[in-house]
């Protein structure tokens, strides 16, 4: 089964801005001074006190790398969020049309989990950026890195199911094809 043409167009420009925000954001992740814990760690930092000690760390150049890397996350979030979500309902409706069942009886929920990890995403930069500015006392770090938590157990449940379905996909076509 093809993808419809609307629906490949989507996924085509999604996939190039999440690409390109993902180099921004590395590019970005590289100006943080050498040394000093970097964005996915802060997302982990789990105690005002741990944050305490990053934000000194990295001084204010630090501060400025950290602060526009969360702000460009806000952009990376809706696209890597529109996309894998298109992408698993593109792989919940071949999987209906193929007859997959254990794979389309995960379609069910697994494309919705890439929209979830962008809400939690979008809470976890929030209470980031709240400690990044000296607000949100004790409890802004521990809701950081709860939100970071379920964010990446979402987002690699919603890749897995894509990664499942692509390779689902091509062994059906290997298969049609008559290769071995």
């Amino acid at each position: 089964m093809t993808q419809p043409p609307a629906r490949r167009r989507w996924l085509i420009g999604l996939g190039i801005s999440t690409v390109a925000l993902w180099i921004a954001l590395a590019t970005i992740e590289a100006t943080i001074p050498a040394g000093t814990p970097g964005v996915i760690e802060y997302e982990f930092v789990g105690s005002a006190e741990r944050a305490s000690r990053f934000l000194s760390e990295w001084g204010a150049d630090g501060h400025d790398a950290i602060r526009l890397s969360l702000w460009v996350d806000f952009a990376f979030m809706i696209s890597y969020g529109a996309f894998f979500t298109l992408a698993g309902l593109a792989t919940r409706d071949f999987a209906l049309a193929s007859g997959r069942r254990t794979l389309a009886r995960a379609g069910k929920v697994a494309p919705f989990c890439a929209a979830g990890a962008a809400i939690f995403d979008a809470g976890e930069n929030t209470f980031l950026l709240l400690t990044l500015g000296g607000h949100g006392g004790s409890a802004a770090p521990v809701l950081a890195t709860t939100c970071a938590s379920v964010k990446w157990v979402l987002l690699v449940l919603a890749v897995a199911y894509v990664g499942w379905g692509l390779v689902v996909r091509l062994r059906t076509r290997r298969l049609s094809s008559g290769e071995t």
